[in-house]
C-alpha cells in the first residue's frame, strides 16, 4: 500500500526531489598522479559528499555554478596515505612490550592497555594530521574489531581496517590473557578454528605469526600456515603474514599467503624469490624502521627530530628516555652495556634496504607500513621516517608515494575505494603548500586534511594543552635539541628563580643560556617526578643528572598563555 502511495504521488509531482549534496570544485593545484606517476598542473577536482566526482584540466572540466570553490593555485594535491602495518594495541611507548621488555614493576601492562584506550583520539588525530588517512591494523585482540567501529563513527579518525588476533606458531609471554593479541595454534584444526572465531566480526583480513624458534625448522609448523590460509581464502579474506627469514616467507608465499609485512632480513633476496613474489602477487611491506627504534631505546641512543616532537604523542615519547633512571633489580637491562651489544644501524638494515631495492625493481608491489605502536615507533610520526628510509634504499620518490597510497590500498583488495585521486573514490585528499615529488619531508606542509570529503585545516588536528607543551620542551631537553626545546615557549618568555629573581628574559636569552648545557653535560637527564597541573599552571617536581656526582631536585612551574610557556619558576 505504502508502495502503491509513493508512485501515485511521484507520478502527481507532489513529492519533493531528492536534494543532491554540494559538490566543492578544488581548482588550479598539481595534482600528484599516483596512477601515471606524473603530476598533473592546472588540476580541477570535484568532490560529493564522501566521494570524487569528477578529475580533470581546468578549463576543461565543467563546474557547477553553485560549487563550492577552492582555489588551489601553487599547492598541490594528493591522495591521503596509508599506513599498512599498525597495531592498536600498542602505545610506542617503553612498557608496551612486555614480551620484549619486562618492566611491569616499574609500570604495569594494564597502566599501558588503558592509556591507549583513554587517548585513542588523540593518536588518531595525529594520523590525520601526518596526512594518513586510512590505517591498517595487522593483528591484535578482538577490542580490534570495536576500535574500528569507533573510528568508522568519527571524521576524526582515519579510515581503519584491522583483524584480530595473529595466528601464531609461537605464544609471547606477559600479553593480555583475557583478550590476548596472539594466540598460539597447535594444530591445524586450531588454526581453522581461530579463522572461523573470527568471520563473525568481518574481518579485513587473516594474520599469521610464522616464528620458528631455534632448532625447530620452518617445515614443522607449515602444515598450520597452509590450514591458515586454506580456511581464509575459503572466506574470501586476504591473509598478511610475519615471516622475517628468507625460508619461512618463501614457504608462506608457496602456501598461497597475499601480503608479507615485513623484510626479509636474513638473507639477501634472490631472482628466484622475486619471481615467486610476482608469480603469487604478493604484497611486500618492508618495514625498515621498526627494529632500528627498538635498539634505539634500548641503547638510549634516539634519533628524535622536531617531526617526532611535534606529531608524536609526548606523553609516550616521554617514557622513551625511562631507562636512563629506574634501578633496582627488576630492571633487566642496561641500556649502556647493550650498546655494545648492538648498534643503532647495522648490517640488517643494510640487507633490508637492498631487499627492498630488488623487490621494487623486479615489479612487485611494494606498501607502506610502520608496524607503529611498538616500542619507539610513534603512531603516525613514524610514517615519515619509514618514507625516508625507503628512498634510502634507492626508490623514487614518485615511488615512495605510491607505495603509501595506491599500492598499499591494492595490497589489502581496497584498490576500488582507496589510493588515488579517480572518480568513484572515497574523498581523501591533501592539499600542500610545497612540492612533496621534490622533498619527503614537504609533507609537513599539508595545509588541509579532505577526509570522506569533509575538509579539514590540518594546523587544528594537533591538540594543545598546558600540560602537553611541558612535556614536548622535557623531551626535547632530554635529547638537547635546542630548537625543538624552545618552541613551546613564548617569545617573550621570562625565567626566575623562585620566588622572584630574573633570570632569564626572552626566547634568545634562554636559547644563549641553555646552549652550553646542552653540548657540554653528555649525560643530562631530566626525570619526572611527579606533575600537578591547574588550570595554565603546570608544576614539575624533577630530578636532574649531570651537573655533579648525584642527580638534584628542583620544581618547576610553569605558566601558559596564548598556547606557549610564558613564565618559568625555578625551586631548588
Amino acid at each position: 500500500m505504502y508502495r502503491l502511495l509513493f508512485l501515485l504521488l511521484s507520478a502527481a509531482g507532489t513529492l519533493p526531489a531528492l536534494a543532491q549534496s554540494p559538490v566543492t570544485a578544488i581548482i588550479g593545484g598539481t595534482l600528484v598522479d599516483v596512477v601515471t606517476g606524473k603530476p598533473q598542473t592546472d588540476a580541477v577536482i570535484l568532490l560529493q559528499g564522501d566521494k570524487i566526482l569528477a578529475t580533470g584540466k581546468k578549463g576543461k572540466l565543467k563546474i557547477p555554478a553553485d560549487a563550492k570553490m577552492i582555489d588551489a593555485a601553487g599547492k598541490w594535491i594528493m591522495p591521503g596515505m596509508i599506513d599498512g602495518h599498525i597495531h592498536f594495541f600498542q602505545s610506542g611507548g617503553l612498557y608496551t612490550r612486555p614480551d620484549a621488555l619486562n618492566l611491569s614493576s616499574f609500570s604495569s601492562y594494564e597502566k599501558d592497555q588503558q592509556w591507549i584506550k583513554d587517548n585513542r583520539a588523540d593518536l588518531m588525530r595525529r594520523y590525520l594530521a601526518c596526512g594518513i588517512t586510512t590505517i591498517v591494523d595487522v593483528g591484535g585482540p578482538m577490542s580490534n574489531f570495536d576500535v574500528r567501529t569507533w573510528c568508522d563513527s568519527t571524521v576524526l579518525s582515519p579510515n581503519a581496517f584491522v583483524t584480530g588476533p595473529l595466528i601464531s606458531t609461537y605464544q609471547p609471554p606477559n600479553l593480555d590473557k583475557k583478550d590476548p593479541p596472539i594466540i598460539k595454534v597447535n594444530n591445524e584444526e586450531e588454526a581453522r578454528g581461530l579463522v572461523r572465531k573470527q568471520i563473525p566480526f568481518k574481518p579485513d583480513f587473516i594474520k599469521i605469526w610464522y616464528i620458528v624458534l631455534p632448532g625447530q625448522g620452518a617445515e614443522k609448523t607449515l602444515p598450520i600456515i597452509k590450514a591458515t590460509i586454506d580456511e581464509a581464502h575459503a572466506a574470501n579474506l586476504k591473509v598478511a603474514v610475519h615471516a622475517t627469514e628468507y625460508k619461512t616467507a618463501a614457504l608462506a608465499v608457496e602456501a598461497g599467503c597475499d601480503i608479507l609485512v615485513h623484510s626479509i632480513d636474513d638473507a639477501p633476496a634472490d631472482p628466484a624469490f622475486t619471481r615467486l613474489l610476482l608469480r603469487k602477487q604478493v604484497t611486500y611491506i618492508p618495514t625498515l624502521v621498526v627494529a632500528r627504534k627498538y635498539r634505539e631505546t634500548f641503547t638510549q641512543q634516539h634519533r628524535l627530530n622536531a617531526h617526532h616532537f611535534t606529531y608524536a604523542n609526548p606523553f609516550m615519547l616521554g617514557t622513551l628516555f625511562d631507562l636512563q633512571h629506574l634501578e633496582g633489580k627488576a630492571l633487566t637491562m642496561d641500556y649502556k652495556k647493550m650498546r655494545s651489544r648492538m648498534t643503532v644501524f647495522n648490517g640488517e638494515d643494510s640487507t633490508m634496504l637492498r631487499n627492498l631495492k630488488m623487490v621494487m625493481d623486479a615489479g612487485i608491489n611494494v606498501a607502506t607500513g610502520t608496524d607503529a605502536g611498538n616500542i619507539g615507533s610513534a603512531h603516525a610520526a613514524s610514517y615519515l621516517d619509514e618514507l625516508l628510509a625507503m628512498q634510502s634504499a634507492g626508490l623514487s620518490t614518485m615511488q615512495v608515494l605510491q607505495a603509501g597510497t595506491l599500492n598499499a590500498a591494492k595490497g589489502f583488495g581496497k584498490g576500488d575505494m582507496l589510493g588515488s585521486i579517480d572518480k568513484g573514490k572515497l574523498a581523501d585528499l591533501l592539499i600542500l603548500r610545497k612540492n612533496p615529488l621534490e622533498d619527503l619531508n614537504n609533507l609537513e606542509t599539508i595545509e588541509h586534511v579532505i577526509h570522506r570529503g569533509v575538509i579539514i585545516r590540518a594546523d587544528t588536528l594537533l591538540p594543545v594543552s598546558p600540560a602537553l607543551l611541558v612535556q614536548q620542551q622535557l623531551n626535547a631537553y632530554n635529547m638537547r635539541d635546542m630548537e625543538a626545546f624552545l618552541a613551546p615557549y613564548s617569545d617573550s618568555v621570562v625565567l626566575y628563580d623562585f620566588p622572584n629573581t630574573l633570570s632569564i628574559k626572552g626566547k634568545d636569552a634562554m636559547r644563549k643560556g641553555y646552549a652550553g648545557m646542552f653540548a657540554n653535560i653528555k649525560n643530562l637527564h631530566c626525570q619526572l617526578i611527579n606533575r600537578i597541573v591547574e588550570g595554565n599552571t603546570v608544576i614539575d617536581q624533577e630530578s636532574v643528572t649531570g651537573f655533579g656526582p648525584v642527580p638534584f631536585k628542583a620544581v618547576a612551574i610553569y605558566t601558559i598563555a596564548n598556547g606557549k610557556i610564558a613564565e618559568v619558576r625555578f625551586v631548588q
